[in-house]
């Protein structure tokens, strides 16, 4: 992340508050005062910031959050209980965020769990307490990514495409600022330089987020499989991805920096 952001196009980075390594992300942040960061709610696959006693139906035996995403999301539709501790959760994670005295920026969501309409629903009513301004809305354009690589855009943006319009018209309503389009999708995991490069050079009109996993091979232990944690942060650092930044004329920020 930091290498990303001295030297390369990084603008901002979430942060998930339970996660083990959560104190020294946001040392490096503090040391970072103009990389924007916000939230990166965790509600399924990982730590819960509440002890797991105080949010049985969200957790499995081991205290961790659900695996079965489609079960849990169901519950938390149905049961006025599991929404209670729901709301807790992400009250919480909110809470905890606040404790470290960045600046939110933004707030998004473990595998965009966000565009569940009750995960939405609560954070919408929570954020604001919070001084949360912007939510990413994971609305990735297929015809663009059509264009870099012919046949993609064919997986997860299909599925996520009518929730993502919901989201967007809920949080603008909101007075919830969101970006216009997302990248990352499709490509999860493997944003190469020449991805990322072939979406700069064919922006649509409007705000763009294009996120990705930069990393140092070897850096951290629960890396996702298939996850080409390197080749992003390349990507992200390349001299010809600045350079194109630069040729192009493209804004670079973060949600805070928008009005």
């Amino acid at each position: 992340m930091e290498l990303a952001h001295r030297g390369g196009i990084l603008t901002s980075a979430s942060l998930m508050v339970g996660a083990a390594a959560a104190e020294a992300a946001v040392a490096i942040a503090r040391r970072l005062p103009s990389l924007r960061v916000g939230l990166h709610l965790v509600l399924v696959e990982d730590r819960p910031v509440l002890p797991p006693a105080a949010i049985p139906d969200l957790v499995d035996a081991d205290g961790l959050f659900r695996r079965d995403l489609v079960r849990a999301g169901a519950a938390m539709f149905c049961l006025p209980s599991v929404r209670r501790q729901l709301a807790a959760e992400i009250t919480a994670q909110f809470e905890a965020y606040r404790a470290t005295g960045l600046p939110l920026d933004h707030v998004d969501a473990h595998q965009h769990y966000h565009l569940h309409p009750t995960v939405a629903a609560l954070i919408l009513a929570i954020g604001p307490r919070y001084g949360m301004r912007a939510l990413r809305v994971p609305a990735e354009p297929a015809r663009v990514l059509r264009a870099v690589e012919p046949g993609a855009g064919r997986g997860a943006g299909l599925i996520t495409a009518p929730w993502s319009r919901l989201l967007a018209r809920r949080a603008r309503r909101r007075g919830v600022i969101a970006p216009d389009q997302v990248f990352g999708l499709a490509w999860t995991g493997a944003m190469t330089g020449e991805r990322v490069r072939g979406l700069i050079e064919r922006l649509p009109p409007g705000v763009t987020e294009i996120y990705a996993h930069p990393a140092i091979a070897g850096s951290f232990t629960r890396a996702a499989p298939g996850y080409r944690y390197p080749e992003e942060l390349a990507a992200l650092t390349d001299p010809a991805t600045r350079a194109l930044v630069e040729e192009r004329r493209v804004r670079l920020c973060g949600f805070g920096d928008l009005g």
